[in-house]
């Protein structure tokens, strides 16, 4: 094989100074020589035969690939309706369980020496509106952290890290009997109301299944994707002659 000059002016860019003309010209020329000893090679001591089979099932997998991603531009409408996701996850609730604890609640970590912490002590604990307002106003201000998570579910885990203590089995059946913690350590007080719990094996919240479930309709509608295009290329194939089927038995 020969690398020509016109081939090599063709893989240069234009626009190049003479000194990087020439140092690109090098590296190009270099490479080639590389790929072409790399070929030489393969084709003594390489299966080719086993290397065009995995280009062709590599190509077969880029075709499905780019079809999915066509279809899914097509019908990503219909793909998430809200209720169709909402409907699956109820017909497949015994599908989803929690592999954590979820919890629902307010954190906060305040300096212990904040003028305000023992109004962030009442105010945390309490559900009525104005404190919770007070609260939204107040705990910012006080707090290094603060996070109110009473209307959504949060990973206990992330709850845990957050807080300088191993979480026993006393701490644990304080959260499950909804109860508050109060605990003290290096220069800070660490706060934690749950106003609601789920044990690790609850049936998922559909809050925290509907992610898992798109995802596992995504799943399901690629599967369709792939069985869509080999029916496509099959009913082509058999009606512009590509593909031809014995009707009869094709062992006899």
């Amino acid at each position: 094989a020969t690398l020509t000059r016109a081939e090599l002016k063709r893989m240069m860019p234009s626009a190049l100074a003479p000194d990087d003309s020439a140092s690109l010209a090098r590296v190009l020329i270099r490479r080639w020589i590389d790929e072409q000893l790399v070929d030489r090679v393969a084709a003594q001591e390489v299966d080719l035969e086993e290397i065009d089979r995995l280009t062709a099932e590599y190509r077969r997998q880029l075709i499905m690939t780019q079809y999915r991603h066509e279809m899914s531009q097509k019908e990503s409408d219909a793909m998430f309706v809200p209720d169709s996701v909402r409907a699956y996850f109820d017909a497949h609730k015994d599908d989803f369980v929690l592999e954590r604890p979820l919890v629902k609640g307010v954190y906060l970590k305040v300096p212990d020496d904040s003028k305000s912490l023992a109004l962030l002590r009442r105010l945390y604990k309490s559900e009525k509106e104005g404190d919770t307002d007070r609260l939204e106003k107040e705990a910012p201000k006080a707090s290094i952290h603060y996070d109110y998570f009473r209307d959504r579910w949060v990973d206990l885990e992330q709850i845990e890290t957050r807080i300088p203590v191993a979480f026993g089995e006393r701490e644990m059946q304080a959260l499950s009997s909804h109860h508050s913690l109060d605990i003290s350590g290096g220069g800070f007080v660490y706060l934690l109301d749950i106003d609601d719990y789920l044990p690790a094996g609850s049936p998922m919240p559909y809050e925290a299944a509907e992610p898992l479930v798109r995802k596992r309709l995504l799943t399901l509608r690629r599967l369709d994707y792939d069985k869509r295009l080999r029916n496509a290329l099959y009913a082509a194939g058999v009606e512009n002659g590509t593909v031809v089927y014995p009707n009869q038995n094709p062992l006899k």
